[in-house]
């Protein structure tokens, strides 16, 4: 995930980000004004952003300063010019109760806002960093628009003021959001990473012209959705101006493709995966302390398996354990001339590759385009969609957000980098919902008659998938293997074997669950599932089997052999349950 957020609480913006964020991750020295420490530091001055600019008497693009930021995000949510507004009531002669109230947006707040934080992928980073000036500018501005983009779909389709008792009400922000951008250049390793923090401020305006806070759960809620659609607005500007493409490619066996840049070598990306490394070695040590802790009875703490949310709790820890000491900020031109020798010197890939790194990128892309078509069948993506999030999402169950999220992926997969018309992704979630999900949603709030929270589950039943939960196993002892399978005894550890050196046993990956059922549904892309009533709401019999298809000869042939074989394997007589149905397009 490219698109990170966590809260901003009035005492932190003291503590951390007015001496650390706003000077690009360094230290800033004490009684250092802000744009004298961010010029030493060699990264830009804030800008701020957003719709809500304008009735605070902010411009969009404005630098931020640092008394702006003290007052909205460091005095409990006021006004950021606060001490202006008050210095001036004084002078008309109100009392200073009423002149602090008047420099006030409403409540005083404790959260006083979120920080997003925004990157590219790898690939587009690298091709930044090692790029000329014109390819570095183009990616900066692309990445600056993606965020244009987001903030943009945040203040228009996720923000929302809660008021009246117990939050009952909930309104849009009518006038937008305001939100300060701040540039950083690399990571705590040293290597290459672009990327922004966007401090949000939760203050936002009703319509009736009072200032209320910004529900920040529903933030939380929809930052997969968000950075699907960052990692997808980033990348398709990218690609059309550079004349790039990207491609599928597995980091991590068992989980999701990532979309990259095509004709990046591997090992570039490996070269800046330090930090990466070394939380993969921590996180092995973490696993195996997992599944053998036991407690003062000799049972064990916690499942004799690494569950996937365990897995991610324990890649936190590991993150934390592993993270070093943040360096001394460095200009980008002299960042960019440390980046390229050393990946001369340490990367592996030649040097011709290195200066000629978008020269490689645009010949892939090239035969990328010209045998793979950029064509969107909404249908067919409903189905992928609401097949993958049925599956990954505990119980079958997901709300509106997850099959928007995964709707944008699947747009990513399937543009290569292209540009798409706006609201795509909407149709395909609603041809979703309408044709493929069922709402079970029993709401007890108001909340819950929203449409954003609505419950759905797909309309198919899948029998056949891995268990989530097995049965525990006693705990092994020290000298003693964790077993493969949970459901058998821990082996005998061999003598020259240590903690760590065998394979920790695993839930599947929620995504491994997805392709076990993609098989089951032959061709996720190609083909929908139908039974006779599934217009009324039906659902098929659970033993029924798949016995017919029906496809246009041209069809099959694009889909390939597999199918017409496994159809025929399974053809029956009449009183099928269900069948395969893709359609008469030509």
């Amino acid at each position: 995930m490219t698109a990170d957020i966590k809260v901003v609480r009035a005492g932190q913006m003291y503590r951390y980000y007015l001496r650390q964020t706003v000077v690009g991750d360094g230290r800033r020295p004490a009684r250092t004004p802000l744009s004298e420490a961010q010029e030493q530091a060699g990264v830009p001055a804030g800008r701020w952003m957003g719709r809500g600019l304008a009735v605070l008497g902010l411009t969009p693009g404005e630098e931020v300063t640092e008394q702006q930021l003290r007052n909205l995000f460091g005095e409990r949510g006021r006004h950021p010019y606060a001490d202006q507004i008050e210095a001036d009531r004084l002078a008309q002669g109100d009392s200073p109760k009423k002149a602090c109230k008047a420099g006030a947006l409403g409540r005083q707040v404790t959260v006083t806002g979120v920080d997003f934080t925004f990157r590219p992928q790898p690939t587009i980073y690298l091709l930044w960093a090692l790029g000329d000036e014109e390819t570095r500018r183009v990616i900066e501005a692309a990445h600056e628009r993606a965020i244009e983009r987001v903030l943009q779909w945040i203040e228009d389709e996720v923000a929302v003021i809660r008021y009246g008792k117990d939050g009952i009400y909930r309104v849009r922000p009518p006038g937008g959001l305001v939100a300060a951008r701040f540039r950083h250049y690399e990571a705590r390793s040293g290597m290459p990473l672009l990327h922004d923090h966007l401090l949000l401020s939760v203050k936002g305006r009703r319509l009736d012209g009072k200032w209320g806070s910004i529900h920040t759960l529903a933030l939380h809620e929809n930052t997969v959705a968000a950075s699907a659609l960052y990692n997808e607005i980033v990348a398709a500007e990218v690609c059309e101006t550079l004349g790039l493409a990207t491609e599928p490619r597995t980091v991590t066996p068992g989980r999701r493709p990532v979309m990259e840049i095509a004709g990046v070598p591997h090992e570039l990306i490996r070269w800046t995966a330090r930090r990466s490394d070394q939380i993969a070695a921590c996180l092995s040590e973490l696993e195996h302390e997992y599944v053998t802790a036991v407690d003062d009875d000799g049972e064990l703490k916690f499942l004799p398996v690494v569950s996937e949310r365990a897995r991610a709790k324990l890649n936190q820890l590991a993150a934390r354990k592993t993270r070093p000491p943040k360096q001394t900020a460095r200009p980008l031109a002299q960042l960019r001339a440390w980046w390229k020798a050393s990946a001369i010197l340490t990367s592996g890939v030649a040097v011709g590759v290195i200066n000629s790194l978008l020269e490689y990128a645009r010949a892939a892309a090239a035969a990328i385009r010209a045998r793979v078509a950029a064509v969107v069948d909404v249908v067919l993506a409903a189905v992928d969609v609401a097949a993958t999030v049925f599956v990954m999402n505990d119980g079958g169950r997901f709300h509106r957000r997850h099959l928007l999220a995964e709707a944008r992926r699947h747009l990513a997969l399937v543009l290569r980098g292209r540009r798409r018309d706006p609201g795509l992704d909407d149709r395909i979630v609603a041809t979703a919902i309408s044709t493929y999900c069922l709402d079970i949603s029993e709401p007890r709030t108001a909340r819950g008659l929203e449409s954003g929270y609505r419950l759905y589950t797909a309309r198919w039943a899948l029998s056949d998938l891995p268990a989530r939960r097995r049965p525990p196993t006693p705990a092994p002892g020290p000298d003693r293997q964790p077993p493969a399978d949970p459901g058998e005894p821990a082996a005998p550890r061999t003598s020259d074997q240590t903690a760590g050196e065998w394979e920790t046993p695993r839930l599947p990956l929620q995504y491994e669950r997805y392709t076990v059922v993609s098989s089951t549904l032959e061709g996720k892309e190609y083909l929908s599932l139908t039974w006779p009533g599934l217009k009324e709401g039906k659902m098929p019999p659970a033993n029924a089997k798949c016995a017919r298809a029906s496809m246009p000869k041209n069809q099959n042939e694009g889909v390939g052999g597999d199918l017409g074989r496994f159809t025929k394997a399974q053809r029956l007589l009449g009183g099928d349950g269900y069948w395969v149905d893709a359609g008469n397009k030509p």
